[in-house]
């Protein structure tokens, strides 16, 4: 408990913590305005088919794609900081007890990021049919079906990113590498999704942006039709790399 009171201690001391967590609703609400204001035109120039698929839920929700990068620089930095300043020693020193140290941090940042990350959702969720609705096309009600699962899901989403930022944040020990590393797990290999063999597509079924990110829709999918599945296979994956974390943060020297 004292270690964990101690990371907390540190996280909200750094004005990076504040600075990120400021841009994630800046950033994350500028968004969500930007893309909903046309979204009226979109919906009226669609086709049938298109008026059919209408989520108004899932447009609402599209800032976890900026928002995913910015918790994940906040779990990198919950990590990565103390190695660029040299103060990791200082820190092991006081708990040599790595596993405890590295558990304070991952529960710290998952903490954060799961509060804002949730808030974010709800806010954009609210202000997204607030304009659909100036825009006179159909929106969506919290208390319509699947609606809260999916923004509930939004933010269980986005813990899953700031816990696996963390543990890119120990394997790697260095903010850019770990920071190359997550955009190229939320970002490049789904845009390189298509040239993968067919015998490997099943793995898109839980990654990040793809399969997992198919809890912010409330129209089935058919490409992922069970998207909780899909969530927790995210989490699986998560938890598979911070246990790499802890082995590799207890074995290696600072």
């Amino acid at each position: 408990m004292n270690t964990l009171h101690a990371e907390w201690i540190k996280l909200r001391s750094l004005r990076s913590t504040w600075y990120t967590v400021a841009c994630l609703f800046v950033l994350g609400l500028g968004i969500t305005g930007l893309s909903m204001s046309g979204a009226g035109t979109e919906y009226r120039g669609g086709t049938d088919a298109d008026r059919a698929a209408w989520d108004p839920t899932s447009q609402s929700l599209k800032t976890f794609i900026v928002a995913q990068l910015i918790v994940g620089v906040l779990g990198i930095l919950v990590v990565t900081s103390e190695f660029a300043t040299g103060l990791m020693q200082t820190t092991l020193a006081a708990t040599p007890q790595r596993h405890r140290l590295l558990a304070a941090k991952a529960i710290v940042a998952t903490g954060v990021a799961a509060v804002a990350g949730q808030v974010l959702m709800f806010v954009s969720f609210f202000i997204g049919q607030a304009l659909l609705a100036g825009q006179d096309v159909p929106y969506a009600h919290l208390g319509d079906p699947g609606v809260l699962k999916a923004v509930v899901g939004g933010g269980l989403y986005l813990s899953a990113i700031a816990l696996l930022a963390v543990g890119l944040g120990a394997i790697l020990r260095a903010t850019a590498g770990a920071l190359a590393t997550l955009v190229g797990i939320v970002f490049l290999v789904p845009a390189l999704a298509g040239l993968f063999p067919d015998w490997l597509q099943v793995i898109f079924d839980f990654w990040p942006t793809l399969g997992a990110a198919a809890i912010f829709g409330t129209v089935p999918d058919e490409s992922f039709p069970h998207p909780w599945l899909n969530l927790g296979g995210l989490w699986l994956g998560v938890a598979a790399v911070l246990t790499a974390a802890f082995v590799v943060f207890r074995r290696r020297d600072v």
